[in-house]
């Protein structure tokens, strides 16, 4: 958890003093109301729905927030149900009722939406904003049932969620989130106080999550990859609550899911939507089956040098969420279920993960680019990033899996790991075996006898590499200037004898006819992921870019703006328009120094109502490709080059050897 100045916390006596005269008061109230129907303990039927809605420039920018107060403000509620609401952290807010220069809390019921209370502008990404909140709403705004939902950006296990816009992006991590939940009510997991948490955020359907709010909610709704900008349905959801308040929280979110993807469907970004709704009342079995895969991972990282490789090249063919590209940024969230699948012919525990996955996730929905969901995504270091792996570490949820990628990323093991190794009966762990082991980088290349080319490394590759593909770029000595046109895994890989072949065929991705750089984002059996740097109308975006192999397809899912440096992920998929004005991004250096490459706009087209994706022939002239290698710690090598002349259809092949 990140340190805080000024907490509400007070020391140990203070706090315990007042969760005591909390849980007193809490007593005197129930007791007041049994007396005061007669001592009948049945249900009253009521609903509550505590909305922490951190506006950021989604609403600044985009008035999102205001569509989803819009959307609330057609249902009628009954009186039965209130919707109380904390509105803050954005820096203009897009209707003439919300004060950016104040925090504000309403109320919205039978009646109509009221302004209730107002104070001085807060951080909205602190624990203390979210436990007054919490603690006003509670004791002001009773219910037989109570929801709790975020409104705002997410960043997975370690971003958390709430960036306010007005505190430099400061966010609640889990661990902030915990605090102020168990000062309000203290964790139970036996008898939670709430039906549900719900997040209308990217990234937030985590184990991780899952496990902080078990003790607090009976179900939890989120989403496992980031959300469009339009997000839930609040005319949908609290719609069908007003007509049937004796739902459930699992009926409730049940009603989310259902109604966000149609939301979803109706304006087109419904293709990589997810969203889940888990019973924290069944997520001990799952807790249990992912410490035992961690654990069975470790020893089996003891027995097998190449073990890293292995669970890295099953982490890249995962589905995975937010990106996880260096153009984009990296979220580092993988598909739990997805993983464990990939896993299990090595560890035979993850069918136990697979299984009570299946049992505590109650619904969810997903899109057709989504199709591996299976509703709780974890931690998987994609990048090597050892800060962000720290930042893990004080959140994440096992023991084992932390341990495993520590030594993974840094080769040690951190505090306390030889004791956790010899309490599982292992002695210790072999030296890894990495890319900086290995001579590899500038490799030689050779051509076969049909002029393709091919690297060879031997059997080592199958105990080194996490993962392989290759660099395209486009070559002008006249000019001196180099073009890097991006990044894809169309290789013929032989991983037993480490051989792997290009399969170049003078094609690349292109956008209405325009070439354009691309990286490869997620490569699966059924369908490959690209993200495209662009210009949208002069701002920077990442179109997002799938091709289907079935339907052997290319079409465009939407673009976005990936990760903020703070961890947020942009909410944002934005879907093209006719009218709208792409620029192309090239990477460009010279070609006789030895300067980083850098972004340049290269051409301007203006979409139209047939505007498609698809591969277009290679102008003429000399193409280098480089087959680029990584290994699970995060290291990078690249073999020498082939270089590829094009002219008139037609492709020879040369490599150059000292």
């Amino acid at each position: 958890m990140r340190p805080r100045s000024g907490s509400f916390w007070g020391s140990e006596m203070e706090t315990g003093m007042k969760n005591k005269i909390f849980v007193f008061l809490l007593a005197l109230a129930m007791c007041l109301s049994l007396v005061a129907c007669g001592g009948d303990e049945a249900a009253d039927g009521s609903w509550a729905v505590y909305w922490y809605l951190c506006g950021s420039d989604l609403e600044t920018d985009g008035s999102f927030a205001t569509t989803d107060l819009s959307e609330m403000m057609e249902v009628q509620l009954p009186e039965n149900v209130n919707v109380v609401i904390q509105t803050g952290g954005a820096a203009v807010w897009q209707n003439d009722q919300m004060n950016p220069e104040k925090l504000q809390r309403w109320l919205y019921n039978s009646e109509g939406l009221q302004l209730i209370e107002e104070q001085d502008t807060a951080n909205m990404g602190d624990a203390q904003t979210l436990y007054e909140f919490l603690a006003f709403a509670s004791e002001n705004y009773p219910a037989d049932k109570v929801a709790v939902t975020f409104w705002n950006h997410g960043g997975g296990s370690v971003g958390g969620a709430a960036f306010d816009e007005l505190y430099g992006l400061d966010s609640l991590d889990l661990a902030e989130m915990y605090q102020a939940f168990d000062a309000v009510w203290p964790a139970d997991a036996e008898h939670p106080a709430l039906e549900l948490v719900g997040f209308d955020t990217c990234l937030m359907a985590t184990v991780d999550v899952a496990s902080t709010f078990q003790g607090f909610a009976k179900y939890l709704v989120a989403s496992e990859e980031v959300e469009p900008g339009n997000g839930w349905l609040y005319s949908g959801w609290l719609g069908a609550l007003a007509e049937n308040t004796d739902m459930d929280g699992a009926a409730l979110g049940v009603a989310i899911c259902d109604t966000y993807y149609q939301g979803c469907e109706a304006v087109g970004t419904q293709d990589q939507t997810t969203l889940s709704v888990t019973d924290l009342s069944k997520l001990d079995p799952l807790l249990e089956a992912y410490e035992s895969f961690g654990q069975e991972a470790l020893a089996a990282s003891a027995e097998d040098p190449g073990f890293f490789a292995e669970l890295g090249r099953a982490a890249v063919q995962s589905e995975n969420y937010g990106g996880n590209t260096r153009e984009q940024g990296y979220t580092n969230m993988v598909d739990l279920g997805h993983l464990a699948r990939q896993t299990a012919w090595m560890l035979p525990s993850a069918q136990n993960v697979c299984d009570a996955l299946a049992d505590c996730v109650l619904y969810q929905v997903s899109g057709p680019y989504r199709a591996e969901a299976t509703g709780l995504s974890c931690y998987y270091s994609y990048n090597g990033d050892v800060d962000d792996l720290n930042g893990y570490i004080t959140v994440g949820e096992s023991t084992a899996f932390k341990y495993l990628y520590a030594y993974e990323l840094t080769g040690e093991l951190a505090e306390g790991g030889e004791e956790y190794l010899r309490s599982l009966g292992i002695g210790e762990l072999p030296e890894r075996v990495t890319l900086a082991n290995m001579d590899w980088d500038g490799a030689p290349l050779d051509l076969d006898d049909e002029g393709i080319s091919f690297l060879t490394l031997g059997p080592e590759a199958n105990d080194v590499l996490a993962g392989i593909g290759f660099s395209l770029f486009y070559v002008d000595e006249a000019g001196d200037q180099m073009l890097l046109l991006g990044t894809d895994n169309d290789l013929n890989a032989d991983w037993e004898n480490g051989v792997f072949y290009d399969n170049f065929r003078g094609v690349w991705g292109a956008l209405d006819g325009h070439l354009v750089y691309m990286e490869l984002s997620f490569g699966g059996d059924d369908y490959n992921l690209y993200s495209v740097p662009i210009l949208l109308n002069g701002e920077e975006y990442n179109l997002q870019v799938a091709y289907d192999f079935t339907a052997e397809e290319w079409s465009i899912l939407g673009a976005s703006q990936g990760l903020d440096e703070s961890g947020m992920a942009s909410k944002e998929l934005r879907l093209l328009a006719e009218g709208d004005v792409i620029t192309t991004i090239w990477k460009a250096t010279t070609f006789t120094g030895n300067d980083d490459f850098e972004m340049y706009a290269a051409e301007e087209l203006t979409v139209t109502a047939d505007t498609a994706f698809g591969e277009a022939p290679l102008f003429d002239g000399s193409y280098s490709m480089v087959f680029e290698m990584w290994d699970a710690a995060g290291n990078y090598a690249c073999s020498d080059a082939v270089t590829f002349d094009c002219a008139g259809g037609e492709i020879s092949a040369t490599v150059y050897k000292d």
